[in-house]
């Protein structure tokens, strides 16, 4: 993969996981989002629901998310939720 993401998830207390991703997809109060490298800089407010992140390890990482938002910026992905748990 030559553009990874760099991706974090985090809750107010803790970081839920860190690593490189192909992908990853959220839910927003406009609909869901899928981000790729190379996606324009954005910031959009979570909405109640997972995040997934294709890891470059092939591994699917699934996190529940709420009341939060989601930052992309030079394919750094930062979803920051006030209450979030890695489901899978």
């Amino acid at each position: 993969m030559a553009n990874p993401l760099a991706v974090t998830v985090v809750s107010a207390d803790r970081e839920i996981w860190k690593g490189e991703a192909s992908m990853v997809v959220a839910k927003t109060v406009e609909g869901e989002i899928g981000i790729l490298a190379g996606h324009e800089p954005m910031l959009a407010i979570l909405a109640s629901g997972e995040v997934r992140v294709n890891a470059s390890s092939g591994e699917r990482i699934v996190a529940r998310a709420d009341d939060g938002f989601l930052s992309v910026e030079n394919d750094t992905v930062t979803v920051v939720a006030r209450d979030a748990e890695l489901v899978r």
